[in-house]
């Protein structure tokens, strides 16, 4: 006969065991969560960059444009509608 001790120990196994796999799962989930994080911050600060890098290229062209009148905007042409 099986004694009381050998009925719960594959209980407890496979408790432990489902235990473990949800341990398991949460782990990876936090690693792809956090790779994601990563991922997502380093595209924000490298196109924030280039951003600003952008607007300071735009602003120092500003600055080197011929200051004063601009030429005249040409006349437009009367629309004549069809008869």
């Amino acid at each position: 006969m099986t004694s009381s001790k050998d009925n719960e120990s594959p209980l407890r196994t496979r408790r432990e065991t489902a235990e473990s796999k949800a341990e398991t799962t949460r782990r990876v989930a936090r690693e792809i969560n956090e790779a994601e994080t990563s991922a997502r911050d380093a595209k924000t600060a490298r196109l924030k960059a280039a951003r600003l890098a952008n607007q300071d290229k735009q602003a120092t062209a500003a600055t080197n444009t011929t200051k004063g009148k601009s030429a005249p905007a040409k006349p437009r042409k009367p629309i004549v509608p069809k008869a």
